[in-house]
């Protein structure tokens, strides 16, 4: 653990000899938080109320003020969660014009989610910590963790899948390895935004207990056991409150069920009222125009909410310090833990990085068929004919798509990876397929690519075709990208289905070559007409600056694939308990412009929906295949029966029964087998990813308590674990479970 070093003589009160006795990393943990807590109130006491109300809001897009006369330096923030975004001017959004911040671009959450390895996400939270401290920055505005409710959801590839379980696992080490570095992570947006179009006036209305048993849980985590610095605010509403300021989620969840002692940060534009963020749990605000969502003046920080409104009403007699105070704790606390602590210097572009990006995509591309075992692609010392067919496999990625914009050092598309893979080996042609979106700019950043194409549809696929028929393999790149209407912030997609005709191309491709591959480039899942007639389908996500190498080497079997699905895959969206019940997109209030959106499939999300409606998805959540096989067998419980206070062992063992080394991950559900409300089938509880070479047998151990058990009982506002009999469900997808055993919970 890092010593606490402070940067000005006021702090002489610290007991440094606490550390030269080497104690443990406990008792230097707790040293450390008493020694922070001490100089708060130290500062505290020294603050005018101008320099107060100075901390709590901005002073520029992307930073707060410090206070000068006591040496707190100001704070910087900018946004993530896939890179440290390009620098903007200090009052517009467009770029400063630097020539120093570029970045490595990560792949996005829902890769990350897919590689079910938290040990990959300490390193991804380490990799883009050590990034952001060496471009000046102390607070990265990810990583986000709302649920993927409906494939429409155009900000869905910034989260980390459907399932509560998952999101909390994966968030943690992520949240870890990017504080590790003195730089804060802001999980976000708290909370219920789970989709884009009407994101400012949207209304959620959602059981308690599907609040706590779905929506709530990674933040929960964040708090409890990532021990996150900061949280942001979502913009939609909850009970009829804007989240930035909602007293039920910040004042009763937040800062008092689960003892938050960081940062609430609204998001940007999202605050409204200064009585609301006064009262209800804002700390910091960001973003905000004159009149919270779309006219302001230049430089109008004074006139944000908690600006000079918030001094008046003290000074008048409206409000005391008492909140004040509260807020610049928090405020004085983050950056005693930030830009008043001893850090590195960072790191940035470094090849540690790019391996990093690498590795976490390799491990997160997913295989989701095979048919024929067309993949790995194999050449036997014959020069073969390889067709790169789709505007995917060319178009920039990491430029686009809302806040996660990128400015990159460099990003290897697909043609690019495949050509350098097999230059030696193969001959690599090229077809566009069809035309999608040839702008390439967000924000002043520009891909500086050129994808105009004057061919008509049909010519687009009549040319790709004749070249398919003389190739041994083809393979399209294709599915979404990061424009309006698709995978971007601001906007939900239209339909579930592949845009601009990639459908017909599909089919057109699969009547004269049998070697056909097929990899969706998206955050999302999409509608696949076609898939009994494509041998082989990956999906490839958007996985930043090191795509073309990731995918070449799962493509050519130097990589095996290992991911699996962080969400259901629905055939269609009848599917989708959200669109089934007619729950999306909600109903505009008469003479309002709010949308009530009332989640009436509750708990039943994703497989929780298929398995209680005998839905046959595409592709099961938990779903991925592999170059190689594996077989679970012998599971055992360390017990047959448990108390609340115990917990149970659970044992499996995995073979590698092929010729490949590969990975697998191990999933457990918890069935219960009666209870007093109605339950989901199944749900996730644990999960392992086991690493073996041909012919290795490992045991993997996973262990479950109480809180396996429980559900959110509404009657009690509490969770519930009812003594009986439950089955523990092991396999290798949601809807592929091979070992089951039962064990009682005693009284």
């Amino acid at each position: 653990m890092k010593r606490l070093a402070i940067k000005t003589k006021h702090l002489a009160v610290l007991v440094i000899s606490a550390f030269l006795l080497f104690p443990s990393v406990a008792v230097m943990a707790q040293q450390q938080s008493e020694g922070i807590e001490q100089q708060v109130e130290n500062y505290l006491s020294r603050m005018t109320l101008d320099e107060k109300i100075a901390v709590i809001h901005a002073q520029s897009k992307f930073s707060a003020r410090g206070v000068p006369r006591l040496g707190l330096p100001d704070f910087w923030t900018d946004d993530g969660p896939h890179g440290v975004r390009p620098d903007v001017l200090w009052d517009e959004w467009e770029q400063a014009g630097q020539t120093n911040d570029s970045c490595v671009a990560f792949p996005a959450l829902t890769c990350l989610a897919a590689t079910w390895n938290p040990s990959l996400a300490h390193l991804y939270g380490k990799s883009l910590g050590e990034e952001a401290l060496y471009r000046g920055k102390d607070m990265i505005l990810g990583p986000g963790v709302n649920i993927y409710r409906t494939p429409l959801n155009g900000r869905n590839f910034e989260y980390l899948g459907e399932d509560p379980y998952l999101s909390s696992t994966m968030v943690v080490p992520y949240i870890q390895g990017m504080q590790e570095n003195g730089v804060a992570a802001c999980v976000k947006h708290y909370a219920l935004n789970n989709d884009e179009e009407h994101r400012f006036q949207v209304n959620v209305k959602v059981s308690d207990r599907a609040l706590h048993e779905i929506y709530l849980p990674a933040f929960k985590a964040a708090v409890e056991k990532g021990h996150v610095w900061a949280l942001m605010g979502a913009y939609n509403l909850y009970k009829d409150e804007h989240n930035c300021h909602n007293e039920y989620l910040i004042n009763k969840i937040l800062k008092g069920d689960w003892k938050f002692d960081g940062v609430v940060v609204s998001d940007w534009g999202g605050t409204h009222d200064t009585d609301q963020a006064v009262k209800n749990g804002l700390d910091m605000e960001f973003g905000t125009w004159t009149n919270g969502l779309s006219a302001g003046v230049s430089n109008a920080y004074d006139n944000y909410y908690l600006a000079n409104a918030y001094k008046k009403g003290i000074l008048n007699g409206k409000y005391t310090e008492k909140e004040l105070n509260d807020k610049v704790r928090r405020v004085l606390r983050l950056y005693f833990r930030t830009t008043m602590a001893q850090r590195g210097h960072g790191f940035l572009c470094s090849e540690a990085h790019y391996d990093a990006a690498k590795k976490i995509a390799e491990d997160g591309i997913v295989l989701l068929q095979n048919k024929g075992n067309v993949l790995p692609m194999v050449f036997n010392g014959q020069r073969k004919r390889v067709l790169v067919v789709g505007e995917n496999a060319i178009k920039m990625m990491t430029v686009g798509g809302g806040s996660s914009s990128l400015k990159v050092q460099r990003e290897i598309s697909p043609l690019k990876g495949l050509q350098d893979r097999l230059k030696d080996i193969a001959d690599v042609e090229y077809e566009r397929g069809y035309v999608g979106d040839t702008t390439g700019s967000y924000n002043g950043v520009t891909t500086g690519q050129n994808l105009k194409d004057s061919r008509s549809k049909q010519q687009l696929i009549d040319d790709a075709v004749e070249k398919a028929k003389k190739a041994d393999y083809v393979i399209v790149f294709g599915g979404l990208n990061k424009s309006d209407y698709q995978d971007c912030e601001g906007h939900d997609r239209k339909q579930y289905g592949l845009p601009y005709a990639q459908d017909k191309l599909l089919e057109a491709l699969a009547k004269v070559n049998k070697k056909l591959v097929f990899v969706n480039i998206s955050g999302n899942a999409v509608a696949m007409p076609w898939k009994d007639e494509v041998p082989a389908i990956v999906q490839g996500w958007y996985i930043g600056s090191e795509a073309g190498e990731a995918l070449a080497a799962v493509l050519c079997g130097d990589a095996n694939p290992s991911g699996k699905l962080p969400f259901t895959w629905p055939a269609s969206l009848k599917d989708v308990g959200a669109h089934a019940l007619d729950a999306y997109p909600g109903v505009w209030r008469k003479g309002h412009k709010i949308i009530d959106e009332e989640y009436k499939e509750g708990v039943y999300v994703g497989y929780r929906w298929a398995d209680a409606h005998k839905t046959h998805p595409l592709f099961a959540f938990g779903h991925g295949l592999s170059y190689t096989s594996f077989k679970l067998a012998n599971l055992r419980l360390s017990n047959t029966a448990m108390t609340p206070e115990d917990s149970l062992k659970v044992t499996v063992s995995v073979t590698n029964t092929g010729k490949r080394a590969g990975a697998e991950v191990v999933q457990l559900y918890i069935h219960d087998d009666e209870a007093s409300v109605d339950r989901p089938y199944k749900e996730l509880k644990g999960f392992s990813k086991v690493f073996l070479q041909p012919g290795e047998t490992k045991d993997v151990e996973m262990t479950i308590g109480k809180d396996a058990l429980s559900f959110y009982d509404e009657t009690t506002s509490s969770w519930k674990a009812e003594p009986g009999t439950f089955t523990v469900l092991v396999g290798d997808a949601s809807d592929n479970i091979t070992l089951k055993k039962g064990f009682r919970l005693e009284k």
